[in-house]
Parts: C-alpha cells; sequence; structure tokens
C-alpha cells in the first residue's frame, strides 16, 4: 500500500477540494509522459493507480518473438508465457515496468506534469466554487505577507490574495489576524491556475457589511440609492425606501445606533454618513451639511457645479480632514462643489462694489423703480429709507441694508447681486 500517495489523495481532497479520480488522472498522465522520456524507444506505456491503495502498476506494449532485438519494443517467448501462458508469437502484451526504472529526470517530469495538471483541476474548482459569490463578505485567516503588504488570506479551501492597494493604508495585519473581505473576483494567475481576489477598500464592502446588519436591504423594503468611500476614512451613503412606512435612515442607524456601530466597528471606527436620497442636488447638499447653514448658494448647471458660502467656522467642517468630505459631497450629489468661506465672499464683494462705484456712467444712478423685475414692495421698502438709486444700495453692506430697512438678509443678498450684474 502507497501511504504517502494515499495521504495526499486526501488532503486534496479534504483541503482543495479535488475529487480522487482527478487526482488519479494527474499522477497517471505524468508517469506516462516520464515513462516516453525515461524509457527510450518504448512505444506506448499504460499507467494505472489504484484509488484504494494507491499502487502503481506501470506496463509497456511489447511484442512476443524468438529472438529479441529491441529490447524496447520486443519480449522473448519464454519470458512472455512466464505471465501470459497461452501467448502466441506476434502478439502484442502488456510487460509491466517498475517507476523506479525511471530516474531522477522521468520523477523530475512526473512532478511537474503533477503540479500544472493540479493546478489545472483547482482553477476549475475555484471557478465552480467562486464565480458565483463575487460581492459576498469572506472571513480568513492571514497565512502569509508577500511582495510587501499584500496578505495571502487562507479561505479554507483556497488561499485567497488580498493586494496592498485593495485595503486602507490606515490597517494593518500580521499573520494569525482574521480578517473579513469582499471577494472581489477571481481571475487566472500566471501559473496556469486561478486565484480568488478579495477586497477591504471598495465601497461595495460596506454595502454588504449593511447588508449582515439590514434584514430591510436582503429582503428589498429599503435599498442604497449610491456610496462613495476613502478607505479607511469616511464613508457617505444615500439611501431609500420602497415603503413609506419604513425610514430607511432609521433602519441603517438601528436601535441606538447598533447597526451602523457594528460596521464602524469591523472598518475600524471608519466615519459613516447616511442620508435620505433625494433627485434635488440642492437639497441633498443640505442633508449632508445638516446642520451647518449654506449662506449663499448658486447652481451653475452649464458648469455642472454648485457654488456655495458658508461660515468662516463652518469652512473646515464643509471641507474635512485633506478635502475629503467636500470631495466626497460632490461624488455623492454627482456635481461638482465649490467651497467658499463668508469672510472671502465678503471681501470679493466689497471688491466689485469699489470697482462699481468708479464706474462714470448713469446706470447706478437711475431710479431704483426703473430696474426690470424689481418686486414693487422692496422698491417701496427700499425708497421710504432712503436708498432710491443701485449706487446708494450698493454702497453699504447687506448686514447693514437690512437693518436700515427691514428686509431680511438673504433678500438684501439677492438684490445686491442683481445690481452688481447691471452694466454701464
Amino acid at each position: 500500500m502507497n501511504r504517502d500517495l494515499l495521504a495526499i489523495f486526501e488532503h486534496l481532497e479534504r483541503e482543495k477540494g479535488i475529487k480522487r479520480e482527478t487526482i488519479i488522472q494527474a499522477i497517471e498522465e505524468a508517469l506516462r509522459v516520464a515513462a516516453h522520456k525515461s524509457l527510450k524507444g518504448v512505444k506506448s506505456v499504460n499507467v494505472a493507480i489504484d484509488p484504494r491503495t494507491g499502487e502503481i502498476e506501470v506496463s509497456a506494449e511489447k511484442e512476443v518473438v524468438t529472438t529479441v532485438s529491441y529490447p524496447e519494443e520486443e519480449i522473448s517467448l519464454e519470458e512472455a508465457e512466464e505471465s501470459h501462458p497461452d501467448v502466441e508469437l506476434g502478439e502484442c502484451i502488456q510487460v509491466r515496468i517498475f517507476p523506479e526504472e525511471f530516474g531522477r529526470i522521468a520523477v523530475r517530469i512526473a512532478k511537474q506534469v503533477i503540479l500544472q495538471n493540479l493546478r489545472i483541476a483547482e482553477h476549475d474548482i475555484i471557478y465552480k466554487e467562486y464565480r458565483h459569490r463575487i460581492h459576498e463578505l469572506f472571513s480568513g485567516t492571514v497565512r502569509r505577507i508577500i511582495r510587501g503588504a499584500t496578505l495571502i488570506v487562507d479561505l479554507g479551501k483556497v488561499e485567497a490574495i488580498l493586494p496592498e492597494r485593495f485595503y486602507p493604508k490606515t490597517e494593518k495585519y500580521h499573520i494569525g489576524d482574521r480578517i473579513q473581505a469582499l471577494l472581489w473576483e477571481v481571475r487566472d494567475d500566471e501559473s496556469g491556475g486561478a486565484e480568488v481576489v478579495l477586497s477591504r477598500s471598495h465601497p461595495e464592502v460596506v454595502k454588504a457589511l449593511f447588508k449582515q446588519e439590514v434584514p430591510e436591504l436582503n429582503d428589498g423594503t429599503i435599498y442604497i440609492k449610491k456610496i462613495v468611500r476613502e478607505p479607511g476614512y469616511r464613508t457617505k451613503i444615500a439611501v431609500s425606501s420602497n415603503d413609506p412606512k419604513v425610514d430607511p435612515l432609521g433602519a441603517c442607524v438601528g436601535v441606538r445606533g447598533t447597526r451602523v456601530k457594528n460596521v464602524i466597528r469591523e472598518l475600524n471606527n471608519e466615519r459613516i454618513d447616511i442620508v435620505i436620497y433625494t433627485e434635488d442636488e440642492i437639497q441633498l447638499l443640505q442633508r449632508l451639511l445638516h446642520p451647518i447653514d449654506i449662506k449663499r448658494l448658486n447652481h451653475d448647471r452649464e458648469k455642472d457645479t454648485l457654488y456655495i458660502t458658508v461660515e468662516d467656522e463652518d469652512y473646515p467642517i464643509v471641507i474635512g480632514k485633506r478635502g475629503s468630505n467636500a470631495r466626497l459631497n460632490a461624488e455623492l450629489i454627482g456635481v461638482a462643489l465649490d467651497v467658499k468661506k463668508m469672510s472671502d465672499y465678503q471681501s470679493e464683494l466689497d471688491f466689485e462694489l469699489q470697482q462699481m462705484q468708479l464706474k462714470n456712467g448713469k446706470t447706478l444712478d437711475v431710479e431704483i423703480d426703473k430696474i426690470e423685475d424689481m418686486n414693487q414692495f422692496v422698491i417701496d421698502t427700499l425708497k421710504e429709507a432712503g436708498f432710491d438709486t443701485p449706487r446708494k444700495i450698493l454702497n453699504i453692506s447687506p448686514k447693514q441694508l437690512s437693518k436700515e430697512t427691514g428686509i431680511s438678509i438673504t433678500m438684501a443678498d439677492d438684490l445686491m447681486d442683481k445690481l452688481r450684474k447691471i452694466r454701464t
């Protein structure tokens, strides 16, 4: 009994999921190749392995002759009768030979062919087992670290690869660490086999983690409309509901935040912002920035850009660390975002007003009620306060104009904008 061979059969069946028949076929093919390389002149070689005992039987076809001239192809009648009593001259019989006779070259060739055939078999097993499980979460153990920081993760039946670029820079791993990752793809490798590629940096990782925590996502009651991410730092999610009675935001957060906290914990405290989705870009931005108040907002549809102004103390929050908050908000909304401090806006406004005051034309000195598209109530309010021309209005700040006329600062801002567009 070949115990070593049986041990190989059992290991590959248990650990790799490769059937014993497939392993035997690979070894038989390897030995056939080895025999042809080692036994020069042999025309036909047959290899058979007993799947129960692991015993290997190798035989070559030879012609029965009276006098042997070519030992590789012929066998004497006397010798042939020892194993085949009824044999006759001219017949071809299978004559057993022994693997030990193959020599070192034959053994090396056999190993190479076995490995190649097993790689092909494992390739088929991997594709069959994993190709339909793309974007599923898997748990495994870090077995090796190669090429800098690329991880080899043991998933049980297969060792998967987690490239350095596919997990956040904020995460560090050691051999033996448990890890949960997304099956990103199954691809062919350079040796003719297949490899399973994992990811922890893609936005789909966050989506899969929420599906583990939120039953409403799996049954379709709520769904993630859009998700953007800077791995290791921040994720933003827009959610919606197919049932008006179900709050998608509350479902994702969970009672006392338990659901979202579990996801954050798995992502090593990555920040997660969740909002209810709307197709209105401005309303979606307001939800993303809440409770920060947007002081000024202009949507330039030609440039596909939202220009917003916020108070100076809110500016760092709106921009975020390394600009990540503004960048992710823009990506989630689907338009470019230009953020400005109120102090910078006011400085630019003051400069423009100074330039307008230097104009020699008479446009800024016309009666306020002659300007097109002006609300009559606003005109009357301005004139009562002594602001009867554009120049007089532009000569003060929106805050001062609001104070002296009683109109809101927002209305005063809009009026200033309108008057600034007047040309001489």
